[in-house]
């Protein structure tokens, strides 16, 4: 085997080292998960609070409480998942710079803002899905 030939299997192997242009990459989809993320809570703040709304207007879909029920449960179900998009965004981020940095003689650190404000607004939306609950536990007149 040639010396040539050694070198060509090698190269196949082995990974490229990391480039900067992926770390960016990454970051850029963590962040566009915790825009995802922060989407879904607040389309479900608004599907929740919108079964407030029909009760107070009093057009309540055939007269049932239930119906009001329903897009509460929706909403605090989206608010719950965009809180946990954001922590596996975070956590999907983490792994991936972890990998470029395994491939890269230097480390290079995660960006603290974007894991920060990921763990901030999934903190956010767990206390949004609770304050959802607690109000809804409140007597109707």
């Amino acid at each position: 085997m040639s010396s040539h030939d050694v070198r060509s299997t090698e190269k196949k192997t082995s990974q490229p080292p990391a480039d900067l242009r992926e770390y960016l990459a990454a970051e850029r989809t963590a962040l566009a998960y915790v825009r995802t993320g922060l989407s879904m809570m607040g389309i479900g703040f608004v599907v929740a609070r919108f079964g407030l709304v029909l009760r107070i207007m009093k057009l309540d879909i055939a007269g049932s409480p239930e119906s009001t029920e329903r897009s509460l449960w929706i909403g605090i179900g989206l608010v719950l998942l965009g809180a946990i998009t954001n922590l596996l965004s975070t956590w999907q981020y983490w792994q991936q710079v972890r990998q470029l940095n395994f491939r890269m003689k230097e480390n290079v650190r995660v960006s603290w803002i974007a894991v920060s404000l990921a763990f901030v607004l999934a903190i956010i939306g767990v206390a949004m899905a609770g304050y959802l609950v607690n109000s809804s536990s409140i007597p109707q007149p």
